[in-house]
C-alpha cells in the first residue's frame, strides 16, 4: 500500500516537471513534429474569408504569403505560431552585418576559437580554422550559399565584439522591425529552445532583406569560389544547397532566397519574387524535400494570379483636393504652386481579383507628427489590411490629382465622401478676416461717439458754471 503512494506519488511530480517544463519553455508549442498528411489538413485562415481568392493546399505546417509593398498578408497558414527557423536565422545575420557603419567588403574577418569550436563540425561550415580570415564579402558568401555556421559567428563578433552582444543586436532589430513572435539566441540558427520566430516574422525579415542588392545578389548565387590568400591558404568552391539555384525547380523574378533544415525545424524556405511591379514573399515553415519549393511555387502563383497591386492616386475619388480658382488662375497669390495638400502618387494597395477598389473600406486617420503627412488613409477588405496612402502636404512635390473647381467625374458628394476645396477654405478665411475688421471699426465708431458726447457733456456743465 505504501509502495503504491509512491508511485502515485513520483507519477505526480514527473507529471507536475513536465507540465512547468511546458509552460517554461518558449519552445513548448512548436516541438512536436507532425506527418505530411498531418500538416495539410491544417486549415489555412485566409482560405475562410468571404469573397477572398481560393488559396493552395500546402503540407507546410505553417505557410505564408506577403505583398512587400504594402505588407498585405494574402496567405496565412498558422503565420505566428512560434518555430525553429533554422540556417533562415542568416538573413538577419547578414543584413545586420551589412548595416554595421564604415564596413568595407574588402575588410578582414579574423575566426577565434569560440566562433568555430561553439557549433558541431558536422553542421554547415566552409572549414576555416582558427586564426585564420576571411573578407567581409567572402563571408556574405559563404553565409548566404554555403550556410556557413562558424563564419555566421565570425561575422557576429567583427560586427559586436561577441556573439552575445550581436544576440542582442538580432533581437533588437526584430523589434524594430516589428516581428513580436522571435527571439534568437545564436547567429546561425542552429536548433536551441529560444532560437524561434514565426511565418510572419520572417516575412518582415525578408521584406528588409530584400531592399538590399547585394545581398539579395549574393542569396541568388548557384556557388562561390574562394582563392588563397595570405590569411586562408585553401583554394575551393561552394555550392548553394537551395534547388532554385541549383537549377532543380525555376522561380520567375527571383530576388532573393534562403534555406533552413534541422531535424526539429523540418525544411524552411524564404523566397522572395517580383513580376510585373509586384513583390511577392513566400514563407513555408516545417516541410519535406522537395515540397518546400513546390509549394513555393504555388503560393506565388496564387499571389500573382489573384492579386493586383493597385496605384492609389489612379483610382481614388473618395478623398479629392479640388480647386481649380485658387491654384490655376491669373490672381493665384502663391504664383505657380502646386498640390498644397495631394495624395501621395507612390502609394499602393493590393486588391483581390475577385472584387475592386470601389469594394474596400477606407478609414483617415489625421497625422499629428512633424513631418509633411497631413493624414493617412488605410484600406481594408472585411477587416483584412490591404494597403494605405498618405495626404502630403508639400507645395514642392507635383500632385498626381487634378485640381478642379467641380467634382471629378463618376464622384458623387456626400456619402462617405470627403471634399476638401481649397478655394473655400481661403474664400472663408478672408470673410472671417473681413467681419473681424468691421468689428472693430464698429467698436472704433462706437468709441469715438462715445468720447464726443462726453466732450460736450463737459462742455454744457463749464458754460453753467459760468453763468452762475
Amino acid at each position: 500500500m505504501i509502495h503504491d503512494k509512491k508511485k502515485l506519488l513520483l507519477k505526480l511530480i514527473n507529471v507536475g516537471m513536465v507540465f512547468s517544463l511546458l509552460l517554461s519553455s518558449p519552445s513548448a508549442a512548436f516541438a512536436e513534429v507532425l506527418t505530411e498528411s498531418e500538416r495539410e489538413v491544417l486549415p489555412v485562415s485566409s482560405n475562410a474569408r468571404i469573397n477572398w481568392p481560393e488559396g493552395p493546399i500546402v503540407s507546410a505546417k505553417s505557410a505564408l504569403l506577403m505583398e512587400a509593398k504594402t505588407g498585405a498578408i494574402l496567405y496565412d497558414k498558422n503565420i505566428h505560431d512560434r518555430m525553429y527557423p533554422a540556417s533562415t536565422t542568416k538573413l538577419m545575420t547578414t543584413l545586420l552585418a551589412m548595416e554595421k557603419e564604415d564596413v568595407s567588403l574588402d575588410d578582414l574577418v579574423y575566426f577565434s576559437e569560440a566562433s568555430i569550436n561553439s557549433v558541431p563540425r558536422d553542421a554547415s561550415n566552409i572549414g576555416i580554422d582558427i586564426g585564420e580570415a576571411l573578407t567581409f564579402e567572402e563571408c556574405l558568401y559563404a553565409v548566404l550559399v554555403a550556410s556557413a555556421n562558424e563564419v555566421s559567428n565570425g561575422l557576429a563578433e567583427f560586427v559586436a565584439g561577441d556573439v552575445d552582444s550581436f544576440v542582442r543586436l538580432m533581437n533588437d532589430k526584430a523589434k524594430e522591425l516589428g516581428c513580436e513572435d522571435t527571439h534568437f539566441n545564436n547567429p546561425h540558427g542552429y536548433t536551441d529552445p529560444n532560437h524561434y520566430t514565426s511565418a510572419y516574422d520572417l516575412a518582415l525579415i525578408s521584406r528588409k532583406f530584400s531592399e538590399n542588392e547585394l545581398l539579395s545578389k549574393i542569396s541568388r548565387t548557384p556557388n562561390y569560389h574562394f582563392v588563397p590568400t595570405d590569411t586562408q591558404p585553401d583554394d575551393f568552391t561552394v555550392g548553394s544547397t537551395n534547388f532554385f539555384m541549383k537549377g532543380y525547380y525555376y522561380c520567375d523574378g527571383l530576388i532573393s532566397s534562403k534555406t533552413g533544415f534541422t531535424d526539429e525545424s523540418g525544411q524552411v524556405l524564404v523566397t522572395c519574387a517580383e513580376r510585373n511591379g509586384m513583390r511577392l514573399i513566400a514563407v513555408v515553415m516545417m516541410e519535406d524535400t522537395p515540397k518546400q519549393y513546390v509549394d513555393t511555387l504555388e503560393l506565388l502563383k496564387y499571389g500573382f494570379d489573384n492579386f493586383d497591386l493597385v496605384n492609389v492616386s489612379d483610382v481614388e475619388k473618395k478623398y479629392t483636393v479640388t480647386d481649380d480658382n485658387f491654384f490655376h488662375s491669373n490672381y493665384d497669390i502663391l504664383g505657380s504652386s502646386k498640390g498644397f495638400i495631394f495624395l501621395d502618387s507612390s502609394a499602393k494597395v493590393v486588391v483581390p481579383k475577385t472584387t475592386n477598389f470601389e469594394n474596400l473600406t477606407s478609414t483617415l486617420n489625421y497625422n499629428n507628427s512633424d513631418d509633411n503627412r497631413f493624414a493617412t488613409i488605410t484600406y481594408d477588405y472585411k477587416g483584412v489590411y490591404l494597403g494605405s496612402a498618405d495626404l502630403l502636404m508639400n507645395e514642392n512635390t507635383d500632385s498626381s490629382l487634378v485640381f478642379t473647381e467641380d467634382l471629378p467625374e463618376n464622384t458623387v458628394e456626400g456619402d462617405n465622401t470627403l471634399i476638401i476645396y481649397i478655394d473655400r477654405i481661403m474664400y472663408g478665411a478672408l470673410a472671417l478676416v473681413l467681419v473681424v475688421i468691421l468689428f472693430a471699426l464698429i467698436r472704433r465708431f462706437i468709441k469715438v461717439n462715445h468720447i464726443l458726447e462726453r466732450r460736450k457733456a463737459r462742455s454744457r456743465w463749464k458754460k453753467r458754471r459760468r453763468f452762475r
